[in-house]
């Protein structure tokens, strides 16, 4: 089933009742935001006129923003998108909802809100990649054939690696999962609030995969922590965070600011322990141990974070990475800095998908699509881009209710602060806290539209 979309929604996202003085800070918070830098420089004159069929095979953050930016760019393109979902989520605001901030809607609209004018939409799953014949075939068995391919299909959630995982589960017997689905987010809220009531041992930790957004983990245990210390119950309860190697945080300044922060918060961390199983029963998780055994951590409250892996069209073709660290989870072989395929000029890799040594956020894929964007444009109308991709991403890590750090940083681990001498990175700040919990969903809604 395919439709050409006629025109594109809107909406915004208003803030909760502020006072006067409130106001004025969330104002210097939006002035920040404005003064973003662009992600990388566009020719915005004229658009390149050009017959080419461009398949986009996605309709997430990714796929969503692309589409917008083609469409601007180009004049007389068939751009065609293929994906079967039709609810679009907020992605970064699962931890909200998770943290009883916000309700389960606020990260749920639709994918047809955000499609531009004349897109087609093929609303199937894709089932094969055919990077040498040029085409893709769905799940009907449709063939589409390209002259330029953009994946953008995200990355699937591993649960059934984790032997005795139950999805259907989560939020009961202190069983949370804030990934899985906005019901899920919200239910892991109610399993966590019991917790925060009662006490006992909150067990917390991240795959040894690449995964989407490497700061949540962290985030959710420090919200956890607060909930707790709120209540009056904190004595009640221990908490552990199961560091899947020796660190905490990839950037070894980050590391060892979390490090610090939970020694002074009384959050025991263990390190090189990977979930590799879950007693729902018994309530008690399963990891494997550096000499190849396994060790049994029981709690009363879990956070389940799954592997996370590209999905099985992308994995299983020759799009993925043969050799290397991102083969055996099948990434998309990408250049690192323009996005484009190793070994298909025509290809084009962004988002979750791409295997690069970072990027995996929605603050990654407003940097990676213009770079993309650029590239593939450029192609078309016969001349270069020098648009690069640095391997930005950010993360507003929450660490206190109320209170954020936000963390930058490129493919060198450098600190890449977007609003030097106003926002210092490794502070938790209120106007960080603003940032994550008002002002980004915004921000997020115009880079789905190409205005970002």
């Amino acid at each position: 089933m395919s439709k050409i979309v006629q025109g594109r929604g809107r909406g915004h996202d208003g803030p909760a009742a502020l006072n006067r003085r409130d106001l004025l800070k969330l104002g210097a918070a939006g002035a920040a935001l404005a003064a973003l830098p662009a992600a990388a420089p566009e020719a915005r004159a004229q658009a390149v006129k050009t017959g080419a069929h461009i398949v986009i095979a996605g309709a997430g953050a990714a796929g969503l923003s692309v589409a917008s930016r083609l469409a601007d760019r180009l004049d007389g393109a068939k751009i065609t998108i293929i994906d079967a979902r039709k609810a679009h989520y907020y992605q970064p605001g699962f931890t909200l909802v998770a943290a009883g901030l916000k309700p389960q809607d606020y990260v749920t609209s639709t994918t047809a809100e955000y499609m531009p004018q004349g897109i087609e939409w093929v609303e199937e799953r894709v089932a094969e990649f055919d990077p040498e014949g040029n085409s893709v075939t769905t799940e009907s068995g449709r063939s589409i054939p390209y002259d330029f391919l953009v994946v953008t299909t995200g990355m699937v959630l591993d649960y059934a690696a984790i032997e005795g995982m139950e999805t259907d589960r989560i939020g009961q017997d202190g069983l949370g999962s804030v990934y899985h689905s906005p019901q899920a987010a919200a239910a892991t809220w109610q399993a966590m609030s019991r917790f925060a009531d009662e006490g006992g041992r909150g067990l917390f930790l991240r795959p040894a995969t690449e995964m989407k957004c490497a700061g949540a983990p962290l985030k959710y245990t420090f919200i956890t922590d607060d909930t707790l210390r709120k209540r009056g119950n904190r004595g009640k309860a221990e908490l552990i965070y199961a560091a899947h190697n020796k660190t905490l945080f990839s950037v070894p300044i980050v590391d060892e600011k979390v490090r610090m922060l939970y020694l002074d918060r009384g959050v025991n961390t263990i390190h090189d322990r990977v979930m590799t199983g879950i007693d729902l029963g018994r309530k008690v998780g399963i990891f494997s141990t550096p000499d190849g055994g396994t060790e049994e951590i029981g709690y009363d409250f879990v956070n389940v974070i799954p592997p996370m892996r590209a999905p099985d069209p992308v994995r299983y073709s020759p799009l993925a990475w043969q050799t290397g660290v991102w083969a055996r989870d099948g990434w998309m072989e990408v250049d690192k800095a323009t996005l484009r395929h190793a070994r298909y000029d025509n290809v084009f890799g962004v988002g979750d998908i791409a295997g690069v040594p970072k990027g995996k956020t929605a603050a990654s894929v407003k940097w990676q699509v213009p770079v993309a964007v650029d590239h593939l444009v450029a192609t078309i109308a016969g001349t270069t881009s020098d648009s690069a991709y640095d391997g930005y991403t950010s993360c507003p890590l929450i660490t206190q209710l109320g209170r954020a750090m936000l963390v930058e940083f490129d493919y060198q681990n450098n600190l890449k602060p977007s609003f030097p001498g106003v926002i210092a990175p490794l502070e938790e700040l209120w106007i960080t806290w603003v940032m994550k919990t008002m002002a980004l969903k915004p921000t997020y809604l115009s880079m789905l539209r190409g205005r970002a």
